[in-house]
């Protein structure tokens, strides 16, 4: 009984995977867009959009499990303004070469770091970030202070989030769901999901891009090496400050009552900018803010800080 059983789940199983890998393909080739930049003998996936003008380019950092795919949306509307943006996928994340670990923030700040000075754009930058990626991008800019103009932060993660003991139920649910992902993953459980993987609201072509991603076993194991650590990322982000005089612009999704708390540490940055600017999306969750539905909020941001950075003309 017990072998017929077990026979059984592995017939089950190899049906699964075999749905899985026939929904993928029947989904249609495509070519991810972008370029392919070497940092010293790796390579990440670079997506500049928009035109060259004498404004700051907006370079972008991606949350847990994300890549540039998840800007899209923001690219579109950045580029229909005439402002230039630039998002790219981390280390083995994606469509990029892997990297050595730990893939810590210290790690991550140092890739976009070469990758900023290997692209050829010109700074100092607008440093937009989701989620985690709000992390790395505290760590660059308090590395790199010359390389930034603004920042615009969309339900970014603080230090001061993460360090709060009511955090760690929720960051320890978070490492358990990426150990689970990681082997689903690699197993090619979740390739029949792939249509699921898009829960952003993006344009065609990185909706593809979000949902490669989504059922790929590697992008699976690195983004788990990287939310592993978050806790290390988070110190070494937290070790570093934020020039008040720079314009920080920060937006949140949901119910803002309910996250109160977590909003108000959300809100530091923002608060402690002379020019700051916050916005609140009650309609949006917080992936679909970067999407094409909500995405009008996170533009006005990047409105904000562009106009905070721009000299006054002298009247005479």
């Amino acid at each position: 009984m017990i072998k017929m059983i077990v026979a059984g789940l592995a017939i089950l199983l190899a049906l699964w995977i075999g749905a899985g890998f026939a929904v993928v393909a029947l989904s249609g080739r495509f070519e991810p867009s972008g370029r392919f930049v070497d940092i010293g003998g790796r390579k990440l996936r670079l997506v500049c959009e928009g035109p060259k003008t004498d404004r700051a380019v907006v370079w972008m950092e991606a949350g847990a499990w994300g890549l540039a795919a998840d800007f899209a949306a923001i690219q579109q509307g950045l580029t229909q303004k005439g402002v230039r943006s630039c998002a790219y996928d981390r280390a083995g994340m994606g469509f990029s070469d892997p990297a050595p670990k730990p893939r810590d923030s210290e790690a991550i700040a140092s890739d976009l770091a070469k990758l900023i000075k290997a692209s050829g754009e010109q700074g100092p930058f607008i440093f937009m970030a989701h989620s985690m990626g709000g992390q790395h991008i505290r760590l660059l800019a308090g590395q790199h202070p010359e390389m930034v103009a603004g920042l615009v932060l969309l339900e970014a993660t603080t230090p001061e989030m993460t360090s709060d003991p009511r955090a760690q139920p929720f960051l320890s649910r978070v490492r358990n769901v990426a150990r689970a992902a990681a082997v689903a993953g690699s197993l090619g459980l979740t390739r029949v999901a792939y249509y699921w993987g898009d829960r952003i609201g993006l344009p065609p072509q990185g909706a593809a891009e979000k949902r490669h991603a989504f059922v790929s076993g590697r992008h699976a194991r690195t983004a788990a090496a990287e939310v592993l650590v978050w806790d290390q990322g988070s110190a070494q982000a937290g070790a570093v400050s934020l020039d008040p005089k720079w314009p920080v612009a920060v937006v949140t999704a949901g119910d803002a009552m309910r996250m109160g708390e977590w909003n108000i540490a959300r809100r530091a940055p923002e608060r402690a900018s002379r020019a700051g600017y916050y916005e609140n999306v009650p309609e949006a969750a917080h992936a679909s803010l970067l999407g094409l539905t909500y995405n009008g909020a996170v533009l006005r941001a990047v409105d904000h800080v562009i106009a905070a950075i721009t000299p006054v003309p002298e009247t005479k």
